[in-house]
């Protein structure tokens, strides 16, 4: 079995799944929450070398502002067990926007990437405040700096200068993008890093039931794929 080196999961689904039992949105959202540690453990396990997961992107800030604030509740107290994911060896990193958040959120986030960072194992990646067309916004305007500055030259910029300033710099490119919900698109999502991506949609789960078993199941749909990259085989 040819394992991804990098899994991202759009975590979709979650209003879905509590309207469908009758119960407000933020229930949804406290079950999804519980979703997230089995499935970071067991791509883990098998080999995945970086997952990302997208928690909150730029465009979340447009939901009501009870739901926003339920979500900061609970991505804060999600922040305080972090600690728990040490034992596993895995090593944290936040993408996105994170000037959005107030300082202690931005100190704890800063202190777990610290504490996690002699681990030697997956790169649990945690999307949050996260846009793709953002992202590349901000890269734009590094590298006109750097050119403005004279520390580099226009004809100088290729990919890996692209690369190399983005929030994922020193990461593979996604693989396997997988999102539940039956929703078929990317949501600004890594819009980069997906370019040869293998998409993987999911009609009938939604993320609260998100299991590691659905992992594997769209780790063999990627086997299946004929990956030619442009070329042919």
């Amino acid at each position: 079995m040819n394992i991804p080196k990098h899994v991202a999961i759009i975590m979709d689904g979650n209003g879905r799944w509590a309207r469908r039992r009758g119960l407000p949105r933020k229930a949804g959202h406290i079950a999804g929450a519980k979703s997230i540690k089995s499935v970071v453990l067991h791509c883990n396990k098998i080999g995945v070398k970086v997952l990302t997961l997208y928690a909150f992107s730029t465009e979340n800030w447009q939901r009501p502002k009870d739901e926003v604030d339920g979500l900061m509740k609970l991505i804060k107290n999600y922040l305080k067990n972090m600690r728990s994911y040490l034992k596993y060896n895995v090593r944290i990193r936040f993408f996105g926007d994170l000037s959005a958040f107030s300082e202690d959120m931005i100190d704890k986030m800063n202190q777990i990437e610290q504490e996690f960072s002699k681990n030697t194992g997956m790169v649990f990646g945690i999307a949050i405040n996260y846009g793709g067309r953002d992202e590349l916004k901000n890269a734009a305007k590094k590298i006109a700096f750097l050119v403005k500055n004279g520390e580099l030259n226009l004809d100088e910029i290729d990919e890996q200068t692209v690369e190399s300033n983005l929030y994922t710099k020193g990461l593979p490119n996604v693989d396997l993008l997988i999102r539940p919900s039956g929703e078929c698109r990317v949501s600004n999502f890594l819009i980069w890093q997906s370019a040869y991506a293998e998409f993987y949609f999911m009609k009938d789960i939604l993320w609260p039931d998100f299991r590691p078993r659905h992992v594997d199941m769209a780790i063999e749909e990627y086997n299946r794929r004929n990956r030619t990259y442009g070329g042919v085989k």
